[in-house]
């Protein structure tokens, strides 16, 4: 496969977790244009997938590639192109939203101003949170400044666990229209989710992980 090409994909993935094993024998190919959506219930493996494609993990067996290359062959060149959200939103409470934004694009490497910074912000709905301390907004508005720093990455690759939570109806209808978009204007995601969805029109595939035993469907 040509490493000019983009594409995420994982070959025979043996995870555990203790003595215990989540899964196994897990392959998969994500293209440009496409999204992955990762099934399964609690405690079957979602998390620890997405953590083994970040690079935060190591699994048991197989491994992981960007553009046909092993992470630890290319870990510079993923991690330019890679932007992860977990659970937690990865932000500094006694700052700012445009000076976390700020921060965290000096610290992959990319100049981001104010004004570049605001405009993010603004579309993400926070505009009357621009200079208030983030230990003082909601859960919500806090998911919100870390999904403008997706905006604010220009990363190809998007790795989300459970991205909506947190969210009201109108965080959830932003954050689809902002999923579509990338997908559709040829970005990639890897996404979980136990909320309903809509990404109706776009190119998205699914993995089941756990019990019952491992699909990926096209859809």
């Amino acid at each position: 496969m040509s490493e000019s090409v983009a594409t995420l994909s994982f070959h025979d993935l043996r995870c555990t977790r203790g003595e215990r094993e989540l899964f196994s024998g897990m392959n998969f190919t994500l293209q440009g244009g496409e999204a992955l959506l990762i099934q399964g219930g609690n405690g079957q493996g979602k998390t620890s997938l997405l953590r083994l494609l970040t690079g935060l993990s190591q699994p048991a067996e197989g491994e992981v590639r960007w553009r046909g290359v092993k992470l630890d062959k290319t870990s510079e060149t993923y991690h330019r192109e890679m932007a992860y959200i977990g659970h937690l939103n990865g932000i500094k409470d006694d700052l700012t939203p445009i000076e976390n934004l700020r921060l965290a694009s000096q610290l992959a490497g990319r100049t981001l101003n104010e004004t570049q910074a605001e405009e993010r912000l603004v579309q993400l709905g926070l505009g009357r949170c621009l200079d208030l301390p983030c230990r003082v907004l909601s859960f919500g508005q806090r998911r919100r400044v870390a999904l403008a720093s997706l905006l604010c990455s220009n990363a190809l690759l998007w790795i989300l666990d459970e991205p909506l939570t947190g969210l009201d109806v109108h965080g959830v209808a932003l954050l689809e229209n902002l999923l579509k978009a990338h997908i559709d204007g040829g970005g990639m995601a890897v996404l979980t989710t136990h909320q309903p969805i809509s990404l109706e029109g776009s190119n998205i595939r699914t993995l089941h992980v756990g019990s019952p035993a491992q699909t990926s469907l096209a859809s």
